[in-house]
């Protein structure tokens, strides 16, 4: 997204997660029991795990439940079967959509994206539709003042493909191969980094950008009506805002 309207959204995205802790404990459990059972249930051995384990400590999730989940994806407790599936559409103003979820009932979780989607000025797409515009990445987030010269060494050690500051060196966010995520996270945080968040997600090759307010704000609501599905784990769109057009949008 042009300018700083990256970080005006990862604001906004915190925020609504703050608002909505038992829809995000139940995608974050979900997340842990995938990750279980792509792995093993030992966080030491198993990256995916790990970083699933620290994102829900991150939220406040208590470790009853973190340890509950990963019993379930360990087969020591009964759980539903969860597959990953990725689902491409289109939003207004022609935006590309890219959509994860991990789901145990395919055909309720897309009738749940048709509805959501026609409703809100989408539609959804044929496979392999919007795919070839995103490429997979490692991000890694990183929290407080940031010194530039320090992050590009500990990045060049991690095998980064670039990094992004954050608005008056406050935070940044780091790119890599998604095998390289697990080095990255291991040299930045040995660097003495603050490491936020870290995944892999999809990263869009070229962006739509969005010049009026309203098609923003139709943008945004389709986005966020998409995450608050209890089956979708990350949304990805290619959508680009000035500053000045989200705030409008935000008001």
């Amino acid at each position: 997204m042009a300018g700083h309207s990256k970080w005006a959204q990862i604001k906004r995205q915190k925020a609504k997660n703050d608002v909505a802790k038992g829809a995000l404990f139940a995608r974050l459990s979900r997340e842990i029991i995938v990750a279980t059972r792509m792995g093993i249930p030992d966080p030491a051995g198993n990256f995916r795990l790990r970083l699933a384990i620290e994102q829900a400590k991150a939220n406040g999730m208590p470790n009853d439940n973190i340890q509950r989940a990963i019993d379930k994806g360990s087969g020591a407790l009964e759980s539903d079967n969860f597959e990953e599936i990725r689902y491409e559409g289109y939003g207004p103003g022609g935006v590309a959509l890219l959509i994860e979820a991990q789901t145990d009932n395919r055909n309720r979780t897309a009738a749940d994206l048709r509805a959501v989607l026609s409703r809100n000025g989408g539609n959804l797409g044929e496979t392999g539709c919007v795919g070839w515009m995103f490429q997979q990445r490692g991000v890694v987030t990183i929290e407080g003042s940031v010194d530039e010269d320090a992050l590009l060494g500990a990045a060049l050690e991690g095998g980064a493909l670039g990094y992004e500051l954050g608005p008056d060196g406050q935070g940044a966010e780091v790119q890599s191969a998604p095998a390289d995520l697990e080095a990255l996270v291991k040299a930045l945080g040995a660097a003495g980094f603050r490491v936020g968040e870290a995944g892999v997600r999809w990263i869009p090759d070229n962006t739509v950008q969005l010049e009026d307010a309203e098609t923003a704000r139709q943008v945004l609501t389709l986005i966020e009506k998409l995450e608050d599905l209890p089956d979708v784990q990350s949304v990805a769109s290619n959508y680009a805002v000035d500053d000045s057009v989200l705030e409008l949008a935000l008001a």
